[in-house]
């Protein structure tokens, strides 16, 4: 044969090199193909200007858009995916939360802001509840002498009765034996006319017989008449003692009463209650003597008014609500215990948590009945209780506290515990953007009471801050609204890791495994295994905790096209994500009493030059982007030891 054969072992490193030759080729064009997106979305171009998006730094550096994090002293290209570097402009920290656009990208952006200002709000409460019968304005009719009900002039509930009204009939001999003693009286006294004592004393009967008889329900003509002609009854005339409507029937005719049993319920339905819920977050808002405005079903569009009248000092433990009572004027009898109602609660705000009612300055209120008002201290008109002042129930006049700084709802990023903004520094030849964080005090309607973190007049961005939140992070720097997930807690050491978070590693550890062994539906089970693990995870979590907050969102986003994928080529493509995700995981908490796993690095995954890292629980390294049957399965080296407690 002419010619020399190729050795087995050149043939393999060949075909090897071939393979990372044409995956490179690949990588490079989409490289090219993000960054001229990235360039036009931000510099209104392909080919973005130094200013259109620019990081800080004190020094001259040149980078290239499709890989940021890299900087380099002097101009050229990208040794990586060979894009033109891109002078980064100077003044300030290299990885601060600054962002510098250029006019055209801050339109394309839709970037808008306003000045901080410090102004009068009003706070919208919304409630919930029903309206209910004014206790106050109840009436029981009761049995006031043991007998027998003869006759009852009232059959059925609902009927309107007025005050003075008979309601019913009760025979009774008690009654017949208490006239005949007044009777009795009244002839000893008639008889004893000549001895004053005898004549005082026999007095004193006829007034305590008289006294017995109004206190078994008899009034001043019914014993007057007895008096004048001389004859005992057996039977007694209820009377209604207030009108209004019997809402309740405690007895049947011809039933046996004893003194105190309840015959009838009478409410006056002129006047009324609702009662609302109220949650604890808005109970600063809430004050005693309150205008509520609010709307039932049956009225559509009609409105009614009433002032609060009490709140609820103890809590529902259950419903994590208390009890808010308006008291209403129904004269017309338009509202109906047991209508359901949704209100509204205005309070304009000042600073310290303060509600502002002009209207209220220098007043004074009851305390029992809050639509008495008046303008110094007196007694009540209709419960005589001293009036307390309007300062001491929680108001201020609008000039006697400087009004809140405050923003638009719109303005802050809230994540966890934590709310950023983007303020647009002023002198800046191209627009320039500083996120800052600040912290909030409670929301009033349209608007967030700023407690610290900016000054007024200074511009916040209020539509388009998330688009320069996701600016920075293509620039690789930190997302203002995901705090450092290596924090330290109050006491220096990290949190914890839970049971449920080790699920998320064992998964993460299984997947690692399968891509190794270079099986795509093991990868793809274990890759929904993770979800699930991640969700029981969060749900043990809760939100509170702002460390776990940020590893579950990247752990969310990262582990989404890993479990979409059902080939090795796309989830091999998806692993360096999760894997930076899940070191972060491994980072942010102490993870005592667990296997020690090792962060491995291969410089060869993806083209030479490019590298991805991974997480696997082997010293030996096992290569889940080249796999077992590879020409390279064991293809890189130990970076990092993640141990119970510490290093190995």
């Amino acid at each position: 044969m002419s010619g020399v054969s190729e050795p087995k072992g050149d043939k393999t490193a060949g075909l090897a090199a071939r393979i990372l030759e044409k995956r490179a080729a690949i990588f490079w064009l989409v490289s090219m193909v993000l960054a001229i997106w990235v360039g036009s979305f931000f510099g209104g171009g392909p080919s973005p200007e130094p200013e259109t998006i620019a990081t800080s730094h004190t020094e001259e550096l040149w980078y290239c858009a499709m890989h940021p994090d890299k900087r380099f002293p002097v101009p050229g290209k990208c040794p990586i995916c060979e894009m033109d570097l891109i002078r980064a402009p100077t003044g300030a920290e290299g990885d601060g939360p600054l962002l510098t656009l250029s006019k055209a990208a801050e339109r394309l952006a839709e970037v808008r802001t306003t000045p901080v200002r410090r102004k009068t709000v009003t706070a919208e409460i919304r409630l919930v509840g029903k309206v209910v019968y004014d206790e106050t304005r109840l009436a029981s009719i009761t049995a006031w002498v043991p007998g027998r009900l003869d006759r009852l002039y009232v059959n059925y509930k609902g009927v309107p009765v007025r005050k003075g009204d008979h309601l019913v009939d009760i025979y009774s001999p008690e009654l017949r034996t208490a006239q005949e003693e007044l009777l009795l009286a009244l002839r000893s006294a008639k008889d004893l006319q000549g001895s004053v004592i005898a004549r005082e004393s026999a007095e004193a009967n006829v007034q305590a017989a008289r006294e017995k008889l109004r206190l078994w329900g008899l009034g001043k003509e019914q014993i007057l008449e007895i008096e004048q002609k001389g004859q005992t009854t057996d039977h007694i005339t209820i009377h209604a003692p207030i009108g209004g409507i019997v809402v309740e029937m405690h007895a049947l005719p011809g039933m046996h009463v004893e003194t105190g049993d309840r015959i009838y319920t009478i409410a006056d339905l002129t006047h009324l209650w609702v009662k609302l819920d109220a949650y604890e977050s808005d109970l600063m808002w809430i004050r005693y003597g309150q205008d509520v405005e609010f709307r039932t079903e049956a009225y559509p569009g009609q409105v009614f008014h009433g002032p609060i009248s009490f709140i609820d000092p103890v809590l529902d433990e259950r419903t994590r609500t208390l009890k808010v009572r308006v008291n209403v004027e129904s004269l017309d009898r338009r509202l109906k215990p047991g209508m359901f109602v949704r209100a509204i609660v205005r309070a304009q705000v000042a600073g310290a948590g303060l509600v502002i009612d002009p209207d209220l300055e220098g007043k004074w209120i009851c305390p029992m009945h809050p639509e008495v008002v008046g303008d110094g201290p007196a007694a009540c008109d209709i419960c005589g209780m001293d009036l307390a002042s309007a300062e001491s129930l929680g108001y201020k006049a609008i000039e006697e506290q400087e009004p809140p700084l405050v923003i638009p709802t719109s303005a802050p990023l809230i994540t966890g515990k934590r709310a950023v903004v983007y303020v647009k520094l002023p002198g800046a030849d191209q627009p320039t953007f500083e996120g800052r964080e600040v912290v909030l005090g409670p929301r009033a309607g349209d608007h967030y009471l700023v407690e610290s973190g900016l000054e007024e007049g200074e511009e916040v961005v209020v539509q388009g801050a998330f688009k320069i939140d996701s600016a920075l992070q293509i620039q690789a720097k930190r997302s203002m609204m995901a705090p450092p997930v290596d924090a330290p807690g109050s006491d220096g050491a990290k949190p914890k890791g839970s049971e449920e978070m080790g699920g998320v590693l064992d998964a993460y550890l299984e997947m690692h495994e399968a891509l190794y062994a270079s099986s795509a539906t093991a990868c793809l089970q274990a890759a929904k295994a993770l979800r699930r693990a991640l969700e029981r995870a969060n749900e043990a979590m809760g939100e509170s905790d702002e460390p776990w907050v940020a590893i579950r969102d990247r752990l969310r986003i990262a582990i989404a096209p890993m479990a979409l994928a059902d080939e090795l080529k796309g989830q091999r493509a998806a692993l360096p994500a999760l894997s930076r995700a899940i070191e972060s995981l491994l980072e942010g908490f102490d993870w005592a009493g667990r296997p020690t796993v090792h962060r491995m690095h291969c410089p060869m995954a993806f083209g030479l030059g490019e590298g991805a890292d991974w997480i696997q629980k082997d010293k030996k390294v096992l290569n889940p982007y080249w796999g077992k049957d590879s020409t390279m399965p064991h293809c890189g080296a130990i970076e990092e030891k993640y141990q119970a407690g510490g290093e190995e």
